[in-house]
């Protein structure tokens, strides 16, 4: 099945956002999703461009976070969760009765808000989804480790205390500890949750910088409440309401041009 998710990265790296060489990676239709009697998502329908970082911006609880979450199935483990719609990663539906959830996973990968390295070393951290999927051999190991470290631009810092702790790294360090644990058992897509909400602005700046050089190989997608990140790290952005998606688009053009009154009034402040 991991086959199966996984799509030939083959896309023109120089294809203009907004462009008809764009493919996408995932593919939202009709999506709604109910918390019990409350419904938090309504009826949306989006493309995700393969290769491309796209952002949620939005109040909050206006459904971005719950949308995230669905696409690597992590409302599933909430009780009481109803949703009708349909979501395609790489030409499959995600919600397939058939398909296995773990081996998703293992092919969208998550980095939270809070950055949440295990009490482990640094090394065991970046080794352990690859010790999961089997991997065992000590020097198949550490040529992984040091490649998501590499990926996640920590290997400089942290490859003469690789066996440290990973809780005595700074704020900034563990959330690309974390992005290097998620970028080890190579996911076609990163879905990111705030991640920079809890950084200082330097530290914020370097996990910007990795995001743009991350997207050569990974599609991303970003919920951030900062319109001014979105703006610059992000090819697409989709504006969010009270669960509804009000816009989506090239992000250039949404925060210049908005078609929708109600982006216009957000993007400008005048609430939110």
């Amino acid at each position: 099945m991991i086959t199966d998710i996984r799509l030939a990265r083959d896309m023109n790296p120089h294809a203009v956002p907004g462009s008809v060489m764009e493919m996408p990676m995932v593919e939202i239709d009709g999506l709604s999703l109910w918390y019990g009697a409350k419904r938090a998502l309504k009826s949306v329908s989006m493309s995700v461009p393969k290769h491309r970082i796209t952002a949620f911006i939005g109040p909050s609880g206006c459904g971005k976070t719950t949308l995230l979450r669905c696409l690597n199935r992590m409302n599933d483990l909430v009780d009481g969760v109803r949703l009708e719609g349909t979501i395609r990663i790489g030409g499959l539906d995600i919600y397939d009765p058939a398909l296995d959830v773990t081996e998703l996973r293992k092919r969208v990968g998550m980095v939270f808000q809070k950055s949440n390295p295990f009490p482990k070393s640094i090394y065991e951290n970046a080794a352990y989804g690859p010790r999961i999927l089997g991997v065992q051999n000590r020097t198949d190991l550490d040529a992984i480790v040091e490649r998501s470290l590499r990926s996640s631009a920590l290997w400089d810092e942290v490859s003469d205390r690789i066996q440290d702790s990973a809780l005595s790294l700074s704020g900034g360090q563990q959330q690309r500890l974390c992005i290097a644990r998620a970028l080890a058992v190579e996911p076609d897509v990163l879905l990111m949750d705030e991640p920079c909400s809890a950084l200082d602005p330097i530290a914020t700046a370097r996990i910007e910088e990795l995001l743009l050089e991350l997207k050569a190989g990974y599609t991303i997608v970003i919920v951030t409440h900062n319109m001014q990140q979105a703006a610059r790290v992000s090819d697409y952005t989709g504006f969010m309401l009270l669960g509804e998606l009000v816009e989506f688009g090239v992000t250039k053009e949404l925060f210049t041009n908005p078609r929708d009154k109600r982006t216009e009034d957000y993007i400008t402040g005048r609430f939110g």
